[in-house]
């Protein structure tokens, strides 16, 4: 087992195919080892060169609404009343910090989304 750094592109391609032949490997056995090793630094290069935008807090909120089967009326309760629904999800108005607190509170969608 010998585990570099990845630095190159090729470097992460390689580690990628090795993690599929170790993949199901029994753990506490040098192949579920060098898997552990291998996922860690993987994980390591992904977030520094692919990173994930956090969603959209708009797109954040509809998805929410799907989820939970609600309409732009079921959230007249956290945003306020029916034409500043529309102009939240609309992207004419910004959400305000009591919105976001309500949003959070009665949605359980995370602040950090919301307030970006």
């Amino acid at each position: 087992m010998e585990i570099k750094p990845i630095k190159t592109e090729l470097d992460y391609l390689s580690s990628l195919e090795r993690v599929e032949l170790l993949w199901g490997s029994k753990r506490d056995t040098p192949e579920g080892d060098e898997l552990d090793l291998l996922v860690t630094i993987l994980e390591a290069y992904e977030m520094k060169h692919y990173p994930i935008a956090p969603p959209d807090p708009i797109e954040a909120i509809k998805f929410r609404m799907e989820q939970m089967g609600m309409t732009k009326t079921d959230m007249v309760k956290y945003l306020g009343s029916q034409s500043r629904v529309s102009e939240v999800l609309g992207r004419k108005r910004k959400l305000t910090l009591k919105m976001v607190k309500s949003l959070y509170k009665g949605l359980k969608i995370p602040a950090e989304i919301l307030l970006t």
